[in-house]
């Protein structure tokens, strides 16, 4: 193994600008535990992070390729303060562009986008991973129709960029659906999770990938992800780092309400801290 190759990993990224409304960042301690947590766990200050975001989709891939990203605050019912909040981290051209050298060597059509900004999945997270937004960032977008192969592909692709000094982060919610949160969440979400850990934490890594391709015969699978945006982003995660192993590094019950959530990371690293995982 290459003795600087980063981790991958795919988050659960909490509900909406959490960070920055002081009650939902109080109720959300155990996620932001583990979120700060990362930057310990790889050890390093990577080059740059490219986020994958359930929020960010497009017909076909798409990569941020703007120097200075702007905010798009894709949310509704919050604090007037959180349509102002900025993260001002830089963006990644060169980077953008090697992504899409790599997928085109792969096979994969991915297009430059100047224009699209840091969505919540990106910089939500961020903001508690590096508050001072010094590390560059950079999104790749979903692709429509969420094929899980596909995005599995492109992770595969993208995989040198770990030995590169990217940090692959896939950032969605191991649950999401908006429709049953609260104590009409807690059965789906615990026994989907249950699947997903079993997944991929304890399945060799030709299984692993099977039975992730195959997500929707899951326990609840479209209980728990009606509309897939939020899943997805783990495929790329994990193709990017297809044969290494799987560590839980957040789990938590009761989040808003019932959910049992979890984030997990890909490759070597540091153990998390145990306030992460409760």
């Amino acid at each position: 193994m290459h003795p600087n190759r980063l981790p991958s990993y795919f988050i659960s990224h909490g509900g909406g600008p959490w960070p920055y409304v002081p009650e939902m960042r109080a109720a959300m301690q155990v996620l932001e535990s583990s979120l700060a947590d990362i930057p310990r766990q790889i050890g390093v200050v990577p080059r740059a992070v490219l986020m994958v975001s359930g929020h960010w989709e497009a017909a076909g891939f798409r990569v941020m390729a703007h120097a200075r990203p702007p905010m798009v605050y894709d949310y509704g019912g919050f604090p007037p303060h959180t349509y102002h909040v900025q993260y001002p981290a830089p963006g990644a051209p060169a980077l953008a562009a090697r992504v899409q050298q790599l997928a085109h060597s792969g096979g994969i059509d991915v297009q430059l986008d100047t224009q699209q900004g840091f969505d919540h999945g990106t910089f939500a997270p961020l903001a508690v991973m590096y508050p001072q937004a010094d590390v560059p960032v950079f999104q790749l977008s979903l692709k429509s129709r969420y094929d899980p192969a596909e995005h599995m592909a492109i992770g595969r692709a993208l995989a040198p960029l770990r030995d590169e000094g990217v940090l692959i982060i896939g950032s969605g919610l191991s649950y999401h659906n908006l429709g049953r949160l609260g104590p009409l969440s807690r059965q789906p979400s615990e026994a989907f999770d249950a699947w997903l850990q079993e997944a991929t934490l304890a399945m060799a890594p030709a299984e692993r990938t099977r039975q992730l391709l195959q997500w929707q015969a899951a326990p609840a699978a479209r209980i728990a992800h009606p509309r897939e945006d939020h899943l997805i982003p783990l495929m790329v995660a994990v193709g990017a780092a297809e044969q290494e192993a799987g560590t839980l590094v957040y789990h938590e019950t009761g989040v808003f309400g019932g959910m049992t959530a979890s984030s997990f990371r890909f490759g070597g690293g540091a153990s998390p801290t145990p306030e992460a995982i409760q």
